[in-house]
């Protein structure tokens, strides 16, 4: 078996021959795998483990409030960058190209919003919040085709790419690309903790700086909740916070997500693979650790270019094991998230639930298509109608996954403003109309094709047949 030493030898002049990609990106990787093999301790000592407290977790309701001012706002917009992660593709949904691009409500797909919300706060404060697309190798030419109808919008849209790193073969650590495999499946864009040395050799840091830019709002672009909150930028600008992270409180259904620690004197991100075995069930308790990360940012630039040019940006190492066609391949990634505890007078937001929506699966699309929210100048308002602050839980079987197999089985999005939950698997059609209350469970017998008639109010019922209805 090679030692860490002879797999950075040999691997140094093979990644130094790929030509495909620039040096920037042949030293990023390099350091990366370097970082990797030393074996750099990813384990947090458990006894050192703090929770944070309301100064290094701050509650949402105790910011001050927005200036009243317009100009004072139009001030604080303009030293503000929007930047949205678009490097995913949709195939999970069964879409090819951009994730951003799958129509999320009334035609509109995620990043029309993004650009409806943006032109909106421009032209009513006559501000200019630039829009920036990190696109990764895999959704760049897309995007590039697709921003051009927003040519005539009040908004600037800037893009740049991810890094593109080739895959390493784990058997001898050497890159799939140096083996023939040149195509897209030789290389991985490496997360997005990438966003930072990406912003930063792509020209764009410096640029957004001189022209007076300060901080940089960093979301997923399937993340609806994800909207610019004046309160919070004013709060890190007054408090000169270099890094903030918006958290909001786990339910069952996040007991996975990083969560927010005090260690060592620091803020730190704390995600469940570096939680020792014996702490797994600990770290999952929503008594324990009470808030996870929505993975939306603030992000002071001139820290962000400061800790870039010092190379002080070393979060922890994500290993991510795959298979192209048969031979086990390696990527290694990092997370924006974990970048938290480099920055000074770093923060968290413990933020209402509104700012967490993400669009991940079909059945995140039905409930934002669903009366359970409506669309307001490009923004998704939840409707006051529910008095639940928890959304339904709803779980679509296999022949929903496809985005337009889900449209095809719907005539109309059923009413469920008064749903706890749904599980739906099997051949089943819905009706115009429908309305589900309660726990509804429907599920088709094997060769049944199951049509739920328009008008139906379904309450509380588990349906198997038509017998059922």
């Amino acid at each position: 078996m090679a030692t860490a030493t002879e797999k950075l030898s040999a691997l140094q002049p093979a990644v130094a021959g790929l030509k495909e990609i620039s040096e920037n990106e042949k030293s990023g990787f390099i350091n990366l795998v370097s970082r990797y093999l030393s074996g750099e301790a990813q384990h947090v000592e458990w006894s050192k483990i703090q929770t944070p407290t309301d100064e290094v977790v701050v509650p949402y309701d105790t910011l001050a409030p927005t200036p009243e001012d317009a100009s004072e706002v139009k001030n604080l917009l303009d030293k503000l960058v929007v930047l949205k992660l678009n490097g995913g593709l949709g195939t999970t949904m069964g879409c090819t190209g951009p994730k951003s691009v799958i129509e999320v409500r009334d035609g509109l797909t995620f990043l029309d919003l993004i650009v409806i919300q943006i032109e909106n706060l421009n032209s009513k404060y006559g501000s200019n919040v630039p829009l920036v697309l990190m696109n990764s190798f895999n959704t760049h030419e897309d995007t590039q085709k697709i921003i051009e109808k927003y040519q005539n919008s009040k908004i600037e849209i800037h893009t740049f790419n991810q890094s593109q790193y080739p895959r390493l073969v784990a058997e001898d650590f050497l890159p799939l690309p140096s083996k023939g495999r040149t195509d897209k499946d030789g290389w991985y864009p490496p997360g997005h903790g990438d966003v930072f040395p990406a912003l930063y050799n792509s020209g764009k840091l410096d640029a957004l700086l001189s022209q007076g830019k300060e901080y940089l709002f960093v979301a997923n672009s399937d993340n609806l909740g994800a909207i610019v909150d004046l309160q919070i930028l004013h709060h890190l600008i007054q408090n000169k916070n270099e890094y903030c992270m918006e958290v909001t409180p786990k339910t069952l259904a996040d007991v996975k997500g990083g969560t927010l620690i005090s260690y060592e004197g620091r803020v730190q991100l704390l995600e469940i693979a570096q939680v020792p075995d014996e702490h797994v069930s600990e770290f999952k308790s929503i008594e324990k650790f009470k808030i996870f990360n929505t993975n939306n940012l603030w992000v002071n630039l001139n820290a962000a270019k400061r800790l870039v040019e010092a190379d002080a940006l070393k979060m922890e190492i994500i290993p991510n094991p795959k298979e192209v066609d048969g031979i086990k391949v390696l990527q290694l990634e990092t997370a924006a998230g974990a970048a938290i505890r480099f920055f000074d007078k770093a923060i968290g937001i413990n933020v209402p639930r509104s700012r967490f929506l993400p669009v991940k699966a079909t059945s995140d699309l039905l409930l934002v298509q669903s009366d359970l929210y409506t669309l307001e100048n490009g923004f998704v308002i939840r409707n006051k109608a529910r008095t639940n602050p928890e959304n339904p839980s709803i779980e679509l079987g296999p022949e929903f996954k496809k985005v337009s197999n889900f449209m095809g089985r719907f005539k109309s999005i059923p009413s469920i403003v008064e749903l706890d939950s749904l599980k739906v698997a099997g051949d089943v059609w819905f009706g115009a109309g429908v309305v589900l209350k309660g726990k509804v469970s429907i599920v088709a017998k094997p060769d049944v094709k199951l049509e739920i008639p328009d008008s139906a109010v379904i309450a509380d019922k588990e349906i198997n047949g038509p017998e059922d209805l």
